[in-house]
């Protein structure tokens, strides 16, 4: 290359000089800084395209609201149903034997005339032959079968046996049930300030209800344990709702008889997904 032109040439117009530019290699090393803008522009603008996309569809599709519903559970309703066994035949009726005709029997005694009573008279030999002996009059059939004893009431009747319960067992009926501190509003409320109501729309959940029924012991202390959701309705409802009341403050507890007792509470919490 001409001296002269070596000050203004291009560096790789020196590099090659003297060799075959046409095999592909001046070539790109020509073209690289094009090449290299024109992906970065191609890159940026795709990045643009996603992200416009993005925004748009948080205009155009619509809006999902959550709301939460919380219904305490009675345990008849979620006790499944158990076959009743039919009652036993009523027993046949008691057949009484029929009354035997029956003469009391005195023994005699030595008193005087004016002492006898008509009652202690003892009965005549031929009516004693006719009927059976026993320690009462009775009126009936003459037969010969064996006259059954008479039942006499003595008057007292035996109190029955009352059995002592068990306190330190698992109640699920009581006189008094387990409340949260300050009733069932503060129950709600703070159900309702905990629970993460945008919990189904996070994982995805289409619109609709998701009721998850959660069971927890309230012990004699009012401490809460033993927390599981009987049901999972899915997107994460039945873990928030365990998460929740598992944080919660203790309880007062239930009372049977006068005394605190273990009991097995059951609540209902309802996640309602809407389309705004």
């Amino acid at each position: 290359m001409d001296i002269n032109k070596i000050l203004t040439a291009d560096i790789l117009d020196i590099i090659f000089e003297g060799r075959n530019k046409e095999y592909g290699a001046y070539e790109l090393r020509k073209t690289y800084n094009k090449r290299i803008i024109t992906a970065i522009v191609g890159m940026l603008a795709v990045c643009m395209i996603i992200f416009l996309s993005t925004v748009l569809a948080k205009f155009v599709a619509p809006e999902k609201k959550t709301q939460i519903l919380v219904q305490d559970v009675q345990l008849a309703d979620v006790k499944q149903d158990e076959k009743k066994p039919e009652p036993p035949p009523p027993p046949p009726p008691k057949q009484e034997p029929p009354k035997v005709e029956i003469t009391k029997f005195t023994p005699p005694k030595i008193v005087k005339d004016e002492e006898v009573k008509p009652e202690e008279k003892p009965p005549e030999t031929e009516k004693l032959e006719d009927t059976k002996i026993g320690t009462i009059n009775q009126e009936g059939e003459k037969t010969d079968v064996v006259a059954p004893p008479v039942e006499q009431s003595t008057g007292q009747v035996e109190a029955p046996k009352t059995q002592e319960e068990d306190y330190d067992k698992e109640f699920k009926t009581v006189q008094i049930e387990a409340k949260f501190p300050g009733g069932s509003s503060a129950w709600s409320k703070y159900l309702e300030r905990n629970l993460n109501s945008n919990a189904p729309v996070d994982n995805g959940a289409p619109p609709g209800n998701y009721t998850v029924i959660v069971s927890f012991l309230v012990d004699k202390n009012g401490n809460i344990s033993e927390v599981q959701a009987l049901n999972d309705p899915g997107y994460g409802t039945s873990e928030e709702a365990v998460r929740v009341i598992k944080k919660g403050p203790a309880w007062t507890p239930a009372v049977q008889n006068g005394r605190n007792v273990i009991y097995r509470q059951k609540q209902s919490i309802t996640f309602q997904v809407t389309e705004g």
